[in-house]
């Protein structure tokens, strides 16, 4: 006996709609709700709506900073690193020089603030145009990204026909300009625009802060620091980003364009943003402690990841605190690592990353939930992805993949989780 098809829940629209209210919404709560995640009688909807509406400056603001990221990308010297095979054995070029590209873009933005040429504090003042500038922009980067693709793949590709999902998951894994040797946009989205940006929407409301008080903050110090740690390692080590699933498997769309660049710099900044007019005063203990929990949690990504980039590279001569590596062998002939943070969880990396989330939050107190929205979302993202990670390597190892977890039962938290 046959049914009525069931109807299929439409995910990619769903997420569209949700992730572009989720920016916004947030910059409502810090900007017209007091912090506040529950709208009340001294909600300022009719300053919202005006604040977030695109202007010229801001356009031109938007659009000037990715431009000269791109020119900085095709311009500054790089080094040429090889990406992962793709699936007919072929390799792709990556041009390396995020960190120098860094450099000069925060060295060019200091030398306009001192020099009274360029008005930090303007990005502050204009959050909400540049809000909706970026989104604009991120769903027509989509569509040229989604025609681009689909005409010109230039290597792994997908098209499922439903031109939403296709939009939103994007069609082609590497859409360059012009294809193969030409430059690549998602690796550029990956982290040119966002991250780099991320950190000067920092500096701007610092500056902001001291044009309204006199001074800057300790923790608003405190979370600069943090966060430009955070992204100068990304870059010290961006020939790391091309064994990441974003950029091995995920087709270039909506999705990541959309968290490339408008979620990432423009909701990670908002403990700083917060910070302008709130918890000006912390206690130095507090922010003590509130760092070295960004160091340990900094010192577990970093050293744990490094573990694993030597095993790759030596397995036999390895050696980790002070000990030969110890390690699993597979039927695939690859072997599984079981010493040092690799022998305590199976992805204690995942836990020093969301440990300096979580000290970008505690730098802005306690006065709203809104600047725990990062360490919150990126807790829910590393736990998604961790489900996925394991769905992956039991289809790759089988029953050695159970043997491996027997061994380490752990799957973020040693003795918790």
């Amino acid at each position: 006996m046959s049914g009525k098809p069931k109807k299929r829940v439409p995910v990619a629209q769903l997420n569209i709609v949700l992730m572009t209210a989720i920016v916004f919404f947030l910059y409502f709560c810090i900007e017209h709700n007091q912090g506040s995640l529950l709208p009340g009688p001294t909600s300022q909807w009719r300053e919202f709506a005006g604040a977030i509406v695109p202007t010229g400056p801001a356009v031109l603001a938007f659009l000037g900073w990715f431009v000269f990221q791109v020119v900085l990308e095709r311009a500054l010297p790089a080094t040429i690193a090889q990406g992962t095979p793709l699936p007919d054995g072929s390799t792709l070029s990556y041009r390396i020089n995020g960190l120098t590209a860094m450099i000069v873009s925060l060295t060019a933005v200091s030398f306009g603030y001192y020099s009274g040429l360029l008005p930090l504090s303007w990005v502050y003042y204009n959050f909400g145009a540049l809000l909706s500038t970026a989104t604009v922009f991120a769903f027509a980067l989509s569509v040229f990204i989604y025609w681009w693709g689909k005409n010109h793949p230039g290597g792994p590709s997908k098209v499922s026909g439903d031109f939403v999902r296709d939009y939103f998951y994007g069609v082609a894994l590497n859409p360059r300009t012009p294809p193969v040797t030409g430059f690549d946009w998602k690796f550029f989205c990956e982290c040119r625009p966002g991250l780099i940006g991320w950190i000067v929407i920092d500096l701007a409301m610092a500056a902001a802060q001291y044009e309204k008080y006199g001074q800057v903050s300790i923790a608003m110090w405190a979370v600069i620091a943090l966060q430009t740690a955070y992204v100068f390692n990304n870059f010290r080590n961006e020939s790391w980003l091309l064994t990441t699933v974003d950029i091995q498997q995920e087709r270039f769309g909506w999705m990541l364009v959309h968290g490339d660049l408008v979620l990432v710099p423009m909701t990670y900044c908002l403990q700083a943003y917060w910070l302008v007019d709130n918890f000006r005063d912390p206690s130095w203990v507090y922010v003590a402690l509130v760092l070295l929990l960004g160091v340990v949690g900094f010192t577990i990504f970093i050293d744990s990841n490094l573990q694993k980039n030597r095993f790759r590279r030596d397995p036999d001569n390895c050696r980790i605190w002070g000990k030969p590596a110890e390690y699993m062998e597979t039927q695939r002939g690859t072997r599984l690592l079981l010493s040092g943070y690799w022998g305590m969880a199976r992805h204690m990396n995942y836990l020093g990353d969301w440990l300096v989330a979580l000290s970008f939050g505690l730098c802005a107190g306690f006065g709203s939930f809104v600047p725990y929205f990062y360490p919150a979302w990126f807790a829910l993202l590393l736990f998604l992805r961790e489900r996925r990670d394991d769905r992956w390597c039991a289809k790759k190892y089988g029953d050695d993949w159970d043997r491996y977890k027997q061994r380490v039962p752990w799957r973020i938290v040693p003795g918790l989780y």
